[in-house]
């Protein structure tokens, strides 16, 4: 079935992202699509009228986001639940997320806007904050949670349970929750390992811990991981979300962190597979 409703995001503050939306926009018309750019994008491009953000979500067919894998994740966030297909394009360097160029995007939009586009369904997360047995937030990440002390040298300390069972009370600056596809973000970088983005499970790594026999660990996809802030030594502790979320923690809050019913479908590029993106992202292979 032939796609009609595009919306569209992109970097805003990038005069290149700018100057490929409003190009996008006029290719889309004359296929015969409407274009739905994002309220934000609308302004900067000088149109009269804009769409609101619901009204995007509710008629929106396909997402095109012009800009990096942060800008991706946002879009993902906002449109999780829905089941619509995101086209990311990167404008930088190749992207773990919005792997197709812009050299290659029209070619690969006129595929997708014919129906049935390959798309790669990317697990999410559930993340609740609790306080004194209240729930205060729900939120869904593509990437990751991060639990992280302030600027002080003290470490938090972190007691976690998987399914109700007592995994330990890490010690350390922090804990990352990570989905398969954020394992090649701040995980990898706290020494987590990579995952391939279409496997089932969870992350669980510690950053820095007092005690280095705490290494990473990976669970199920049906653990139910909680957190709770034990002792943070009258420290700030902050949760934050697909690092773009952020919330002050207070000792004796917990996290409770599962698997998302909802899932983010990622439209993929024809002429590239994960390893190439891993290899060319990461450097393997060069001296």
């Amino acid at each position: 079935m032939q796609i009609q409703n595009v919306a569209i995001f992109a970097k805003v503050h990038d005069p290149r992202c700018l100057g490929i939306a409003g190009d996008l926009i006029n290719w889309l018309e004359e296929k015969g699509c409407t274009p739905l750019p994002e309220e934000q994008l609308t302004r900067q491009l000088g149109y009269p009228a804009a769409l609101t953000e619901e009204e995007i979500l509710n008629q929106a067919e396909l997402v095109v986001v012009l800009g990096g894998d942060g800008t991706l994740i946002s879009v993902a966030r906002l449109f999780s639940g829905r089941d619509i297909p995101i086209l990311g394009v990167n404008l930088g360097s190749l992207g773990f997320l919005t792997e197709i160029t812009v050299e290659e995007l029209y070619t690969r939009l006129e595929k997708v806007l014919k129906g049935n586009p390959r798309v790669s369904e990317r697990m999410m997360l559930e993340v609740t904050l609790h306080r004194e047995g209240q729930q205060i937030e729900k939120c869904h990440v593509l990437n990751d949670m991060v639990i992280n002390k302030g600027a002080l040298a003290r470490i938090v300390d972190l007691e976690t349970k998987v399914n109700r069972h007592f995994l330990t009370t890490y010690k350390a600056d922090g804990l990352i929750i990570s989905t398969p596809t954020g394992s090649t973000g701040y995980s990898l970088s706290a020494g987590g390992p990579i995952i391939h983005p279409l496997m089932s499970c969870i992350v669980i790594t510690p950053i820095c811990p007092h005690t280095l026999t705490n290494r990473p660990i990976v669970v199920t996809d049906e653990s139910i991981i909680s957190i709770t802030v034990a002792s943070s030594f009258d420290e700030k502790v902050y949760l934050t979300l697909d690092g773009q979320v952020g919330f002050e923690l207070h000792e004796g809050d917990s996290v409770e962190v599962r698997k998302a019913l909802m899932t983010t479908a990622l439209v993929m590029s024809k002429t590239r597979d994960y390893f190439e993106v891993l290899r060319t992202k990461l450097k393997w292979g060069e001296r």
